[in-house]
């Protein structure tokens, strides 16, 4: 295998990745291809390695841009933007972890929240739904909690952590 076949494969398997993490394929590959370059890359550059329009790569690296994993770069004497990614995977999945806390779980959080303060348990149907409603909530808030302390914590606890989950 030869390195464009390597770049290949590893850009494509990273978008089935990205995917299972919650951004979508196109996203993950932008990524993958700013990870292996090892110089910021413009619009241009992207849509011609990933063979993807103008509008896919415009709007899936706008979209990095709003999760915080894609950087603009401005160099002098140049009209067009480039892009970086940061090239550290603890840093790439902190940010992935709270941006996904912050999309998913707080909305949850919050309906939750709201669910167990309602004046409910007068009938079975209704204690049964306090019931779930809080069990849920606790769940949900043990998550939320786990996130928030792993994009605290730096990468020796959290492997600490995940050494403790495995064993």
């Amino acid at each position: 295998m030869d390195l464009e076949q390597a770049k290949y494969r590893f850009i494509q398997e990273w978008g089935v990745l990205g995917s299972q993490w919650g951004i979508n394929r196109a996203m993950a590959q932008i990524q993958a291809l700013l990870l292996l370059s090892p110089k910021s890359l413009t619009t241009d550059e992207i849509m011609e390695e990933l063979k993807m329009s103008r509008g896919n790569a415009n709007m899936n690296v706008r979209a990095l841009i709003d999760w915080g994993l894609v950087f603009k770069e401005y160099k002098p004497g140049e009209r067009k933007e480039f892009f970086y990614t940061e090239k550290d995977v603890w840093k790439i999945t902190k940010q992935v972890a709270a941006e996904r806390r912050k999309r998913e779980i707080l909305p949850v959080k919050q309906m939750l929240n709201e669910m167990v303060e309602l004046d409910l348990g007068k009938s079975e149907e209704e204690k049964e739904f306090m019931k779930i409603s809080k069990e849920f909530k606790g769940f949900v808030d043990k998550m939320d909690g786990a996130l928030e302390s792993m994009s605290r914590g730096d990468k020796t606890w959290f492997m600490k952590v995940m050494m403790k989950l495995l064993s």
